[in-house]
């Protein structure tokens, strides 16, 4: 059966109005970065801030260009740690959230 609907599109619809859907990207994306699953978590983080602030705008507010932040966050980017702890406390406070680490 073909699907009628791009997923990418409908996961960026519900981003854009839904603020829990918003918070489990980043909280998924974090959890990720801990479990090495970088893949993944440049995948949730690029969904997020094509949903939200967009790349220009993130590149404003961390001073870096468009492309490198769309490279870095892309299949074969290869951030350093620091670049991914600033894209993630910036997504963190435009959200408003706070994230903590916890074991279980």
């Amino acid at each position: 059966m073909a699907l009628t609907r791009n997923f990418k599109e409908t996961v960026l619809e519900r981003a854009k109005v839904d603020a829990e859907f918003r918070v489990g990207l980043l909280t998924e994306a974090a959890e990720c970065l801990l479990n090495n699953e970088t893949g993944v978590a440049k995948c949730l983080l690029r969904d997020y801030v094509n949903a939200t602030l967009g790349f220009q705008e993130l590149a404003n507010i961390v001073n870096k260009k468009p492309t490198s932040l769309m490279r870095m966050l892309s299949d074969k980017g290869n951030p350093s740690i620091d670049n991914m702890a600033l894209v993630i406390s910036v997504m963190r406070q435009h959200e408003g959230i706070e994230l903590h680490v916890s074991a279980a």
